[in-house]
Parts: C-alpha cells; sequence; structure tokens
C-alpha cells in the first residue's frame, strides 16, 4: 500500500503554487486555499496543501521545487496573504522541514525568508477558482506567471503529462 503524506506550502499566489504542484510526478492531490498558522502567524496566507507519495517523490525535492518556484528569498509586499511558507501537520516534521531547508539554502545567495511553521487551519478557496491554470491556461494571468513557473520544472524529470496542457 502507498502512504499518502501531505504538507502545506505557501509561496505567493495559490493558484500557480496549486499548477507548479499538479504538474509533479508523484503528487496525488493539491487542495488549493488559505492557511492559517499557530501565532505569530495566525492571519491566513494563500496556499496548498500537496499530497504525494514519498516513494515517488521525496519531501526534499518538493521543498526544492517550492523555493526555486517562487521567490523565497524576498519579503513579498503582502507577505501576510503571499508569505513564503511550509505548514507543517507535526512537530517531527517542523524538525525534519527546517534541517531539509538548512542544506537548500546553500542553492541560494540570499537567505531564504521561507517560514516553517505549524499548520492551524485550512479554508478551501471558491469552487470557480480550484484548478484556475487548468481551467484558464490562454489567460494573460497564467501565460505570465504560471507558465514561467512550469517551465523550471520542465528543465526536471518531474514533469508529468498531466501538468501540460498538450
Amino acid at each position: 500500500m502507498n502512504d499518502v503524506y501531505k504538507i502545506g506550502l505557501g509561496g505567493g499566489c495559490h493558484w500557480c503554487t496549486e499548477a507548479v504542484f499538479q504538474a509533479v510526478e508523484g503528487v496525488t492531490k493539491v487542495e488549493q486555499g488559505y492557511i492559517a498558522s499557530a501565532p505569530p502567524a495566525e492571519t491566513f496566507s494563500e496556499a496548498v496543501i500537496v499530497h504525494y507519495l514519498p516513494k515517488k517523490v521525496k519531501l526534499e525535492r518538493l521543498l526544492e521545487i517550492h523555493l526555486h518556484t517562487h521567490n523565497s528569498t524576498v519579503n513579498h509586499s503582502f507577505r501576510k496573504k503571499y508569505r513564503s511558507a511550509v505548514y507543517c501537520f507535526s512537530s517531527e516534521k517542523e524538525k525534519q522541514v527546517k534541517a531539509i531547508l538548512e542544506v537548500l539554502q546553500k542553492q541560494f545567495e540570499e537567505k531564504l525568508v521561507t517560514q516553517v511553521l505549524p499548520f492551524q487551519e485550512f479554508k478551501a478557496s471558491r469552487e470557480s477558482i480550484q484548478n484556475y491554470y487548468r481551467k484558464n491556461p490562454d489567460a494573460p494571468f497564467c501565460k505570465r506567471y504560471i507558465e514561467p513557473k512550469l517551465k523550471v520544472l520542465e528543465r526536471t524529470s518531474l514533469l508529468s503529462r498531466k501538468g501540460r496542457k498538450d
């Protein structure tokens, strides 16, 4: 039996994050919406919950994709709403994520601003904006913001056919 794990990821716009992780082999489901954490970051931010098969894609690789497909080294002017974050469902996972981020930091010249936070609550986006890229691949937003992120994945072997428009 394949165990499915989950991790919350905030990286700016949830439409972009959703599209990126829907294209990753080994990801079984992506829930788009808003995640809140325990204090001091109790406000909701745009994020996704990624369900994945660790035998097909490792957490390390998911975090590497996450850091490279959004601006993880600069505080966004709407940082609370668009914060760079990893939301963990256990304290053990928080420790694991912090150790992975420490290693991944070496891939960046600037310091990562990505926060590791405990998951507190999730609110799904309204249905009309779920799967935004799949429903609107030719929308200007998708062309300008989502497709460049998917091109990052095309340079790896983790992009599956399900993430492509063709």
